[in-house]
């Protein structure tokens, strides 16, 4: 849900985009039953897909600093990145201290700016007529309004005996560093550990760790734990998965929060691109009542259970909200005329059903699962863009390349990949000119039931789909006439008689509720029924289905035929 930007991108200088129809896909020398990609036209691919300029400031927005160089930031150090130079002045140790005076020991200033120089967006310097010290000002004070309902203290500033300074709520920020009832050596939060699925291929669960809630965002699951190693170690999604306890007693505990203020979960914007409005809201979402503003910020942690009518009195957004005004005032934080602190009046991203829209963007790979008869098995060899989480992201370098390779398994069915460096492309042995006007076999044409090819002088007939097998070899191929060996004309020996091709079974008789399923051609919507290969299936998740019936699960339910 990105409005596209007028920044015009080269993309032509850097690639020559290839033609889907003619990918280079050839048999695998290495492996009888796979195939090999051109690395090339991977990244060709990838780029074409993701040349909307929003995917280019997401991923400029998750760039890392090395670890070394944030593990030397401390307050005041002359050699301190730029951007933590600029917290420095609008939100100083007297600042952090205002507001953390319950806080737990293991949340300090120095964490705090070491977390934030690990990301050079947050704070960062705005090239254009943006105000880079407000717009950092008021991410800061963003943070700490949801930091006060995450891990906070909620203690009543009339409660004397539990607060005996009278602080206000929003001063009570970062009292928790694990989550409530939890401690290290808990295996807990381990869902979904140990099984055979691609989320376990990506971030294996280390034996006897709990993935309970840590940090100032209280971050929980070994998925997420392993996604942000990957952020934080060049790509180990083994180091906090190992060892999560780093989420609690390192400057990781407010590292990880920041990381999710910068990650998009698209359709869902970052909460930076809300704040510095770089994301602009689409049509689509301010009929839905999503626009600027803090209480967008809460759709975007939490909508499906504090946003909405029915959400309205609510504890969690209550709360939240009090927070973000109490802080905003105190730090005299502007709120434009067009910004929104309530998210009641939204409709939660997850309600919004846009998979599959054509004005959203999205940050997720899965295998694209429509039907190409030019390609081996009708495969398409390509990844799309979906809006739901996989085991490939779009801002991750490299992803797209595993995706089609699948590389963790999360395909069912799909064809074995190897992607290599400089494929050549199939050169066929020389041939006679063509016989009687048909034409010359081509090594890396597709070739299906019926095609005829000329080839040294003889005419072939294909019996089934083919690509690179020679017509001489067999196979797939049989001799219909010509010359061959230098024998002179010949027909094909009829002794002794050829077996006939199976008569096809053919497909149930449908009734006016169904629609015989043609690969390539067919398209329905929700609901439709579809008879294909003699079985019955319904459509769901539209609008437009094109899937194979017998490739997608995600597309299609198989009913009984009436």
């Amino acid at each position: 849900m990105f409005k596209r930007k007028s920044l015009i991108i080269a993309l032509g200088a850097l690639y020559t985009l290839p033609s889907y129809a003619d990918m280079n896909i050839q048999p695998d020398p290495d492996n009888p039953t796979g195939y090999v990609v051109d690395r090339g036209e991977i990244k060709a691919m990838e780029q074409q897909k993701t040349s909307d300029p929003m995917y280019a400031t997401w991923s400029k927005a998750l760039e890392t600093r090395d670890n070394a160089i944030v593990e030397a930031i401390e307050p005041g150090a002359s050699a301190n990145p730029e951007n933590v130079k600029r917290v420095e002045r609008v939100f100083p140790q007297s600042d952090w201290d205002f507001l953390t005076q319950m806080a737990a020991p293991e949340y300090t200033y120095t964490r705090f700016l070491r977390a934030i120089g690990k990301f050079p967006a947050f704070c960062g310097e705005y090239t254009d007529e943006r105000d880079s010290d407000a717009i950092c000002k008021k991410s800061i004070i963003t943070a700490f309004a949801h930091f006060s309902q995450e891990t906070g203290g909620h203690i009543s500033k009339d409660n004397i005996s539990d607060n005996p300074l009278a602080l206000e709520e929003w001063q009570q920020a970062l009292v928790h560093v694990r989550e409530m009832g939890w401690s290290e050596g808990q295996a807990g939060y381990t869902t979904g550990c140990g099984q055979d699925d691609w989320q376990n291929k990506r971030w294996p669960c280390a034996a006897g760790e709990g993935y309970f809630g840590r940090g100032a965002k209280q971050l929980s699951y070994h998925f997420n734990y392993g996604a942000f190693s990957e952020v934080m170690f060049d790509g180990d999604a083994t180091v906090l998965l190992n060892t999560p306890g780093l989420v609690a007693d390192s400057w990781l505990n407010l590292a990880s929060a920041i990381w999710f203020f910068l990650t998009p979960q698209a359709p869902k914007p970052a909460m930076l691109h809300v704040i510095d409005r770089t994301w602009e809201p689409s049509q689509r979402e301010l009929d839905a009542g999503i626009g600027y503003g803090f209480g967008t910020t809460i759709n975007i942690i939490n909508g499906g259970i504090e946003c909405g009518e029915q959400n309205k009195d609510k504890g969690q957004p209550v709360n939240r909200i009090r927070y973000w005004e109490g802080l905003a005032a105190h730090f005299q934080i502007p709120i434009e005329s067009d910004e929104t602190n309530t998210c009641w009046q939204q409709t939660p991203y997850g309600s919004l059903n846009l998979n599959g829209a054509t004005d959203v963007l999205y940050t997720n790979w899965d295998g694209n699962w429509k039907y190409y008869s030019d390609r081996p098995g009708g495969y398409s060899f390509e990844c799309e863009l979906v809006g739901f989480q996989t085991a490939y992201s779009a801002l991750v370098s490299g992803d797209y390349e595993k995706c089609v390779a699948n590389f963790y398994g999360s395909h069912a069915g799909w064809p074995e990949v190897r992607v290599v460096d400089d494929l050549e492309p199939v050169t066929p042995d020389p041939v006679d000119p063509p016989v009687d006007g048909v034409s010359s076999w081509d090594a890396s044409k597709v070739y299906t039931g019926g095609d005829q090819v000329s080839y040294q002088g003889a005419i072939y007939q294909a019996a089934w789909w083919t690509q690179g097998d020679t017509p001489t070899s067999g196979g797939p191929w049989s001799l219909v006439s010509g010359d061959v060996n230098g024998g002179g004309d010949v027909e094909p020996s009829s002794d002794p008689e050829p077996t006939p091709d199976p008569e096809p079974t053919p497909e149930p008789t449908p009734t006016e509720d169904y629609i015989v399923w043609q690969p390539g051609v067919t398209q329905v919507a929700n609901g439709e029924k579809v008879i294909y290969q003699d079985k019955c299936f319904i459509a769901k998740n539209g609008p437009g289905v094109w899937e194979s019936p017998v490739q997608s699960n995600w597309f299609w339910d198989e009913i009984q035929c009436l």
